[in-house]
């Protein structure tokens, strides 16, 4: 992948490069950016009752006019709610014209359409299946994740495709507001949708398996329940199947005994030696470094029957 990955990152990224604090500190800055095309982020701090958008740019105020909130690739009426639900949040924007307020400091006017317009024409449309890329995690859902890919634009990550191991709620897997990786499962439609996954950053069955050996006792978290045994999530993409108990409940830590590890059938077999209720872990993830395209990933091991693999095709 190519693309221009720094000048789209999430909404919350932007403003730590070093070109928002060079581009909006004077106003012969302003005017650069505004020259430039330069996208550039700042605070929204209030919504008025023409819903406009009011942000913190460096050194001084700029307003983002309602009709200039929100990109559409296919023109539909930009909600209420999506202006308003960026107040107090970072958001990105281009300048489009610079005014004077009453004292004669300069007052940019600001367009986040412009800016999610470059995002969508220049980098998203351009990705292929396969790309990965930086996402941020806006609101979690019972059915996934909401995920910023690039200048505010949203994309769903479904649970069924954030891990191997099965979960109940993204929750599990993700805090709003966090930093992921992505990768591109299906590139831009003509609605301008885009579909991710993330479950293959995590690594195959193997790898995940090298981390333990019979004979040890590993914590891990009680996720399913079922009439043959209980599934313990020793990583998240890699669980475990104990026999069952009828004194643990569904989202319990646990410690447990590696009792058997068989790669010809993708078992490992535990046997539960304690369950308590633990606090929450942060979700961190070590991704795979230098690592900017999957053409093909094979969860499975070559030794076993089963077949586990993503095809990401263009």
């Amino acid at each position: 992948m190519s693309m221009k990955q720094n000048e789209y990152l999430p909404e919350g990224k932007i403003s730590a490069t070093a070109a928002v604090k060079e581009y909006t500190c004077t106003p012969e800055g302003l005017e650069r950016a505004m020259l430039d095309g330069i996208i550039l982020e700042g605070r929204s701090f209030l919504c008025d009752n023409d819903q406009s958008l009011h942000v913190t740019v460096g050194m001084f105020t700029g307003i983002i006019p309602k009709d200039e909130c929100v990109y559409s690739a296919d023109g539909e009426r930009t909600k209420d709610i999506a202006i308003i639900s960026r107040v107090g949040k970072p958001v990105c924007f281009k300048i489009i014209d610079i005014l004077k307020d009453s004292d004669g400091r300069p007052k940019p006017i600001l367009s986040r359409k412009a800016a999610q317009r470059d995002c969508m024409l220049f980098y998203l449309e351009k990705l292929a299946a396969g790309d990965i890329i930086e996402a941020r995690v806006t609101h979690l859902e019972p059915f996934g994740a909401f995920v910023d890919i690039g200048c505010g634009i949203i994309s769903l990550l479904s649970i069924d495709c954030m891990s191997v191991s099965r979960i109940s709620h993204p929750r599990e897997r993700f805090d709003a507001g966090q930093y992921i990786k992505v990768i591109i499962k299906t590139p831009t439609d003509t609605y301008g949708r885009i579909t991710l996954t993330h479950r293959e950053l995590l690594g195959t069955w193997e790898q995940n398996a090298s981390r333990f050996t019979i004979g040890q006792t590993a914590a891990g978290i009680v996720r399913s329940i079922e009439s043959y045994g209980v599934f313990v999530e020793l990583t998240p993409n890699l669980a475990g199947l104990a026999e069952l108990r009828n004194d643990i409940s569904v989202g319990q830590h646990a410690a447990v005994y590696i009792k058997n590890i068989i790669p010809e059938k993708m078992k490992i077999k535990l046997v539960i030696i304690d369950t308590y209720e633990g606090e929450k872990q942060p979700n961190i993830y070590a991704y795979p470094e230098g690592v900017a395209h999957m053409d093909y990933w094979r969860y499975s091991p070559e030794v076993s029957d089963k077949l586990i693999e993503s095809v990401f095709l263009n």
